[in-house]
Formats: C-alpha cells, sequence, structure tokens
C-alpha cells in the first residue's frame, strides 16, 4: 500500500505568519502545523493532542480529523483511524486520500472485501483518481495476484495519466510477463514521470535486462519475443487492409533496426533504439498507431539528445558502461540534462497511453 500524505503540506503552508490576536481558526492552524512537524518527527502522541485541539477550535477544516487519522494509522491503531474517517466520508471538503487512507486501514486488518469498498465509495466521488486505482490493485499485488491486480493499474493510467506509480506497477508485471512490449513502453514513460528516485533505477535496470534477455542473435540472424501477436478476423479492413496489433507493428519496426548488430549492450541498445524510432516513422506507424512515447523519442532524435537520452534509461543496467560513455562524452551530457529539463515528456488525457487503445 502506498498512503502518502499531502493535506499536511498544505497546512505547513496554508499562511505565512500568524497574526498576534489570533481568532480561533488562526490558532488552530498554527496548532495543525505544529502538529505534523511533530509527527514527522515521529512524535505522533504529540501530534494527536495538536490536532484534537485545532479541530476543537475549527471543527469544520477537514484537514485535521484526516491528520489525526493518518497519525493512528502510523501508530498502527488502524480501527481508530478507520472510526475517524468514517465519521469525515461526507466532509465537503473531503478529498480521494480519505477514501485511500481508508482502504488501506481495512486492508491492513485483512478486509479487504472492506478496502474495495472503501476505495469504490472514493471512485464515485472521484472517478479519475489514478491512486485510488493504484490502491485497488495493490491489494491484488499484495496477495501476488498479479493477473487481478493489471486491469486496476491499466484503468489508472488512463484516468490519470500524470501519476506514475500505475505505470511502475505494470511495468514490473509486464516485464515478468509474455506481453514485454507494454513494459517497455509504460517503464520508459514512468522514468520521464519519476525522473530520479530508487522505483527510476530499478525500472531503468528491468528495462535494459527486458531488452537483453527478449533479442537473441545468433551469428547473422535475430529474433526478439516481446509479445504473442495474433490477428483476428475482426482486425481485417475491407479485402486488402489489415489493422495489426501495436505488438506486430511494433516489433516489425525493431527487429529492422537490429540489423549488423552482433551482440547487446548498453551501446548497441542505443543504436538500436534510435533505428526503431527511424524505422517507426518511415513504415507509417505513427499514423496507424500514434503513441505518444514514440513521438517524444521522435523529438528526441531530432534534437540530436538521443544517445544520451538512450544511456539515461538503460544506465542502471549496465552501470560501468554507462559511466564509461559519460566519462568520455561529458559535453553531450550536459547538453542533453539542459534539453532535458526543459523539454520533458508532457501526458495529459489528449495525448495520454495505455494499452486498450489498441
Amino acid at each position: 500500500m502506498t498512503t502518502i500524505r499531502t493535506i499536511g503540506l498544505l497546512l505547513l503552508f496554508a499562511t505565512g505568519q500568524i497574526a498576534y490576536g489570533q481568532n480561533n481558526k488562526e490558532k488552530a492552524l498554527a496548532k495543525g502545523q505544529e502538529a505534523i512537524k511533530l509527527m514527522d518527527n515521529g512524535k505522533l502522541d504529540e501530534s494527536i493532542k495538536l490536532l484534537e485541539e485545532a479541530q476543537k477550535l475549527d471543527p469544520d477544516r477537514f484537514d485535521y480529523p484526516y491528520e489525526m487519522a493518518y497519525a493512528y494509522y502510523s501508530k498502527e491503531d488502524y480501527k481508530t483511524a478507520i472510526k475517524i474517517l468514517e465519521k469525515n466520508i461526507d466532509h465537503k471538503d473531503v478529498t480521494e486520500r480519505l477514501f485511500q487512507l481508508l482502504g488501506n486501514s481495512y486492508d491492513v486488518l485483512g478486509k479487504s472485501d472492506k478496502a474495495f469498498e472503501a476505495y469504490d465509495a472514493g471512485l464515485k466521488k472521484f472517478p479519475n483518481s489514478g491512486i485510488i486505482y493504484l490502491e485497488k490493485g495493490n491489494v491484488h499485488w499484495n496477495k501476488k495476484e498479479y493477473e487481478k491486480a493489471l486491469p486496476f493499474y491499466e484503468k489508472g493510467i488512463e484516468v490519470d495519466p500524470k501519476f506514475p506509480s500505475n505505470y511502475y506497477r505494470a511495468t514490473r508485471i509486464y516485464c515478468s510477463s509474455t506481453e514485454e512490449v507494454w513494459g517497455l513502453i509504460y517503464g520508459e514513460i514512468f522514468m520521464n514521470l519519476e525522473r530520479n528516485s530508487k522505483r527510476t533505477s530499478e525500472i531503468s535496470k528491468l528495462l535494459f535486462d527486458t531488452y537483453k534477455s527478449e533479442i537473441t542473435i545468433n551469428g547473422d540472424s535475430a529474433k526478439i519475443d516481446f509479445c504473442n501477436a495474433v490477428i483476428n478476423a475482426d482486425d481485417i479492413i475491407g479485402k486488402d487492409k489489415i489493422k495489426f496489433p501495436f505488438c506486430m507493428v511494433f516489433g516489425q519496426a525493431f527487429i529492422m533496426s537490429i540489423i549488423s548488430i552482433k551482440a547487446i549492450d548498453i551501446n548497441s541498445l542505443d543504436k538500436i533504439r534510435t533505428s526503431f524510432v527511424e524505422n517507426y516513422f518511415k513504415m507509417g506507424h505513427n499514423k496507424t498507431h500514434p503513441n505518444i512515447l514514440i513521438d517524444y523519442q521522435d523529438k528526441i532524435f531530432k534534437s540530436g539528445q538521443s544517445e544520451a537520452y538512450n544511456h539515461w534509461i538503460l544506465m542502471k543496467g549496465e552501470e560501468d558502461g554507462f559511466n564509461k560513455w559519460q566519462s568520455e562524452n561529458k559535453d553531450k551530457w550536459d547538453s542533453f540534462v539542459k534539453w532535458f529539463n526543459d523539454n520533458g515528456l508532457k501526458v495529459d488525457n489528449s495525448n495520454k497511453f495505455y494499452s486498450g487503445q489498441y
């Protein structure tokens, strides 16, 4: 489970100086801000006491009971957390975080049915909540029911494409399946949305390992195995036109990019990935199967930053190779970092990608 506390930050930055001669709301806010600082330092009981005082001074504010519930959750007193949260389900300022924390509290207690009830209640109020879909998936993830978890992560990507965690979970599942192509796409989108974390490093290595395990080079022949592609009768349009699955068009462009490659390492994968983008567009797949990530890769290619970008994406899979390349290409790396900071991947509802589109 991935309980994330953001309301506390709102309390901390809700006001500048607290004026002399405070009214009750100002006094409550001062206590709430101090409570968050105490909570962050592990002083949960002291924090709860201040939050109780704040709530008495300003009983209409949602932050105080939510933060109190979070403190009890942190103390592993899940029943008290649930009691507080249930009382505030219909609060006029309720957020998706209440339903997340409520469901997580039930899940920790082994009451997965009640957890799903809480998450579903949250989705009725917040139908585009990526974090609630994440938590629904996590109930199954924690039971190692990955096939049941995946549709929730995919739905979370569909409704909230800027939220990284659903991409992260979906990547891990797909890269351990026979449909690795979706893991390659989701994983790279994830790395662009969450650039500098432990999870970013983990996915970088996973992408490298997936490429290396699913590309086989034997002398002058090469084979890729990123998915199981099937053409259905429904895919045939008219007499001569076939709507190919994304996996097939991806594979067609990719296999053409391996010609003359003798071994798979970070440098050869850079060449393969750059050639793949060129081939994807030359073959017109960008028109039949538009994809925000491949469009972004084309933008990187046209800006002259592909080599550095590809090494960044794959750096944790072959750290010695990356470090050697970086030390020999300092100007390229510095140029990429500046460009990357100014030209990040922008995902929204107008250009989002999820596997169900195909």
